[in-house]
């Protein structure tokens, strides 16, 4: 690891990165704007310029050099000698400021970036306390730019962020710097939107109010929000990201650095995909169905209930009657405690996996990187966990099927209990399953959304989003990522790994990672899940 000397103080860096993200690293507060460390470096803000040693021609001695140089672009070598802290730096920051404040107006009030804005942070830190700007402000109307963003023009420091993104990692290229000069400006293409499915970054990379996201716009102020570390439930690639939630509500949902797997990105059907969790829809009561009568117990008889119904069942019939349908939008510990109550309650159980909905095809991106490697990959598969139910049923043992023959041994009266969990965001019962439920005597149903299984249920158990449970997901690489619950579950409910827990047989508080070392004692891939990184540091 090459050192280097910053402002008099020997740092250590990791080899092959710019001094801007060296110095960044090591806790220097350095302002940039066009940096990102998932993009090409362009050095065209020239907020980050720094003084920097170099030999004499002549003399071969170490000098400071007369001009500036940006650090965003100078690699890190060992003895290398550079300075922020004098007032030739000092002074290119207050002028780049003063220059990327001239025609910015005073909209801090109204601006939904405000709180979160590096233009009002280095304003503070790095501008000057007054304008010497007289002349009238050169105005810009915002323009619809797309079905989901807006554009600010006269907000916009061209940083260039959202230009590169669209070119570098979604390879669609709507966004383009147009005009010259103190008129340059952000702008699409005429007749081409932006409505690449990774749009959604361009707004998560603005430093400033330029580009909004329509779908947050006006509704929270971002000091209002708690940050919470999640896993996006949208498909099988398994992106890491904040949840920004507010009152019980969530607000938004933004990508979490998390190299390999989603680096700085999601796609947008992850993004604007979580409405359902505040559906009024939902299911929100448990219920038990005795003959004609709908009876309403509270949560702590229900593993009472599971195992008197199900132990009974087993001793009348037997152990061959009962079947079970593990959902993949499951957490893995979900999948365990509820599999180890059906093995231990009726060990000759017949196990399967609910269907695993795929549309279309694995879109991957850029789309014009002629032969390179995909940047980001948005994945058919729309599930979180298939790879883990999977992994789960392995290791459980026992007679595991697939969906399909589960369903025909049903529709063939081989069942007379099953415990059917759904968790999908939309409708999900195929029409044979809906002819062989009536087959079924007793169904224990666990589900988000009312259904035909739900309709034709004994007992009716509520679930919850991902949002509001936490636990792990295996991605379809086979990673296994925690996460932890951003919201209370709705009025009327319990986690599902909460109660799962109880009829699994545990007593006391339901804890993910205690059920995950039970889980490592026979599947060691849980033992050690991956937990994302904090990423290197950058205005975000």
């Amino acid at each position: 690891m090459p050192k280097i000397i910053v402002d008099g103080k020997e740092v250590e860096s990791r080899d092959k990165i710019t001094v801007l993200q060296a110095v960044l690293d090591a806790g220097w507060d350095v302002p940039h704007y066009c940096y990102h460390p998932g993009l090409t470096v362009v050095a065209s803000c020239r907020l980050c310029l720094m003084e920097m040693k170099m030999p004499n021609p002549k003399t071969k001695a170490l000098e400071w050099q007369p001009r500036l140089f940006p650090s965003c672009q100078t690699p890190v070598k060992e003895g290398l000698e550079v300075r922020f802290d004098s007032d030739k730096v000092r002074d290119n920051q207050k002028h780049c400021m003063e220059y990327f404040l001239l025609n910015h107006p005073l909209d801090c009030p109204v601006c939904d970036k405000a709180g979160e804005c590096y233009l009002q942070d280095y304003s503070r830190e790095f501008g000057q306390p007054t304008s010497r700007m007289v002349e009238q402000k050169y105005k810009n109307p915002k323009k619809d730019i797309g079905s989901k963003t807006l554009l600010y023009a006269d907000r916009c420091v061209m940083c260039s962020r959202c230009v590169r993104f669209c070119g570098e990692v979604a390879g669609t290229g709507e966004l383009s710097i147009v005009n010259r000069g103190n008129r340059c400006e952000i702008d699409v293409f005429p007749g081409i939107p932006l409505e690449n499915k990774l749009q959604g970054n361009v707004v998560d990379l603005c430093p400033v109010g330029c580009l909004l996201d329509k779908d947050f716009l006006m509704e929270q102020r971002v000091w209002f929000l708690k940050q919470v570390d999640s896993v996006c439930a949208g498909c099988s690639t398994g992106c890491t990201v904040h949840l920004d939630v507010n009152e019980g509500q969530l607000w938004r949902m933004r990508p979490r650095f998390n190299p390999g797997v989603n680096d700085w990105w999601i796609c947008d059907e992850g993004r604007f995909g979580w409405k359902y969790v505040h559906d009024p829809k939902r299911l929100n009561r448990l219920a038990v169905r005795r003959g004609a009568e709908i009876d309403h117990p509270d949560w702590s008889a229900l593993p009472e209930i599971a195992k008197l119904r199900f132990e009974s069942l087993v001793k009348k019939e037997s152990s061959e009657k009962v079947g079970g349908i593990l959902s993949p939008f499951m957490s893995c510990e979900e999948a365990w405690l509820l599999t180890k109550f059906l093995r231990e309650t009726a060990p000759d159980c017949t196990l399967a996996m609910g269907p695993v909905p795929v549309v279309g095809q694995d879109d991957s991106f850029p789309k014009n990187r002629n032969g390179h490697p995909a940047k980001f990959t948005i994945r058919a598969e729309k599930c979180p966990n298939r790879r883990g139910v999977e992994a789960v049923l392995k290791s459980i043992g026992g007679k595991v099927v697939s969906f399909d023959e589960f369903v025909k041994a049903a529709s063939e009266k081989k069942f007379a209990a099953a415990w059917i969990v759904g968790g999908y965001p939309g409708d999900w019962v195929t029409e044979p399953m809906k002819k062989s439920l009536s087959h079924i005597s007793m169904i224990f149903s666990q589900d988000i959304f009312p259904n035909a299984v739900t309709e034709a249920a004994t007992v009716v158990i509520p679930s919850v989003s991902w949002a509001e449970r936490s636990g792990s997901f295996m991605n379809q690489a086979g990673t296994v990522q925690p996460f932890d619950a951003a919201l209370p579950p709705i009025e009327g409910c319990h986690r599902d790994c909460n109660y799962l827990y109880g009829v699994a047989g545990f007593t006391g508080l339901y804890s993910a990672a205690k059920v995950r070392e039970m889980m490592a004692r026979t599947m060691p891939e849980f033992a050690n899940p991956h937990v994302a990184p904090p990423g290197p540091k950058h205005a975000h």
